[in-house]
This record gives C-alpha cells, structure tokens and sequence, in this order.
C-alpha cells in the first residue's frame, strides 16, 4: 500500500485524497496505520467509511475509530457512513472529531440534505421548510442533467433510480413511481414529474 500511495503522489501534481474503511474485518482492523501510512506518503486528505470491509453497509459506523485516526494525524479527515439526516451530520462531527462530512446514501433522493444541515449549522440562516415548487425544480434539473449527460436511452435508465429515492421523500406518490420509472423517454419523464406536482 505504502509504494502504490507513493507512486500517486510523485505521478500527479494534484492532491491525492484516500479513501478506505476501518478495516478488513472485525478482527483486523487498521485505520489508524493506514492512516499514518497514507499521511507519510504525502496523502493531502482522508475519508474513512467507519466500517470493515466485511460488515459491507450492515451495522453501525464505527466513530470513535475515525476519531482514533483523526487523533494519529495532522491531514484533514473526513467522516462516512450512516449519515442520513442533517442532525445525524452534527452528531457524527462531534463523535469523530472530523473535519469534515461525507454523505453518500443520505444524500439519494434528498440533495436537500446539504441546505438542512447549513441551516443546523448556521442558526442566523433562516429555516424555512423547502416549497413544493423548489422540490420540482429540483428533481426536473437533476432529470434534465441526466437525460443530457448520458444521452436520452441511458439517461432515462439511469434516472429510474433516483426518481425511486425521490418518491421515498414526497407524499402521495406511489402510482407517479410507479408510471414515470416505466417509461421510456426523457420527455415522459419530464412530463410525468411535471403533472404529479401539478395534481
């Protein structure tokens, strides 16, 4: 591990971030050495995913083994897995000691997540409760952006799954999941997404 990290960092001129789990299993866990090798080999940030290689997304993140390595090294850490509301985010930073979050699954089918924790975070923003029209616009952007990046045969497929996670957070809208993650072009999508905030 050690000469492949330094093999990165001496072949790029940008920085080399890392991230990794707390290890390959309950019984063999090594973040804190492979932070401390990452660090030496002149690794710029870490991200640690707060479980073991075999736990997969099952259990709970482990925090205080992310504070154990943010407590070995001077590099930025960054904490992972399990955050999925803005007041878990604030949890997790003060669990871990990190200096930063990253969210992954939290973050599907809510992007809104980020503008819910700025809000925890600064208590002078105002809090005001995401309007329907701005959760329509959303989702029709995020649409519009996918259906351009991949083109509109891949970016319909590629859409059908976010549009799932979307539904899990709007009320009423198991027959709009139903018909706009079966059909087969953007244009429907778009429709479809338009006239369930319409009703």
């Amino acid at each position: 591990m050690a000469s492949i990290l330094n093999a990165v960092v001496a072949a790029v001129d940008v920085p080399v971030t890392l991230k990794y789990r707390t290890g390959w299993d309950t019984e063999h866990r090594n973040a804190v050495e492979v932070a401390q090798i990452a660090e030496d080999a002149g690794v710029a940030a870490l991200a640690i995913h707060g479980r073991t290689r075999a736990c997969g997304y099952k259990g709970d993140a482990e925090y205080e083994t992310i504070a154990a390595v943010k407590q070995s090294v001077s590099i930025p850490v960054i904490a992972n897995g399990d955050i999925r509301t803005a007041e878990k985010s604030l949890e997790v930073l003060r669990l871990s000691n990190a200096d930063g979050l990253m969210i992954g699954r939290g973050a599907q089918g809510r992007p809104w997540i980020f503008r819910e924790l700025g809000i925890l975070l600064n208590p002078t923003e105002e809090n005001t409760q995401l309007e329907k029209t701005q959760l329509r616009d959303i989702m029709l952007g995020h649409l519009s952006d996918m259906h351009r990046f991949y083109g509109d045969l891949t970016g319909v497929r590629v859409a059908r799954k976010h549009l799932t996670w979307y539904c899990k957070s709007l009320d009423n809208a198991a027959d709009f999941r139903h018909q706009v993650v079966r059909v087969d072009r953007a244009s429907e999508q778009i429709r479809l997404t338009k006239e369930f905030f319409r009703n």
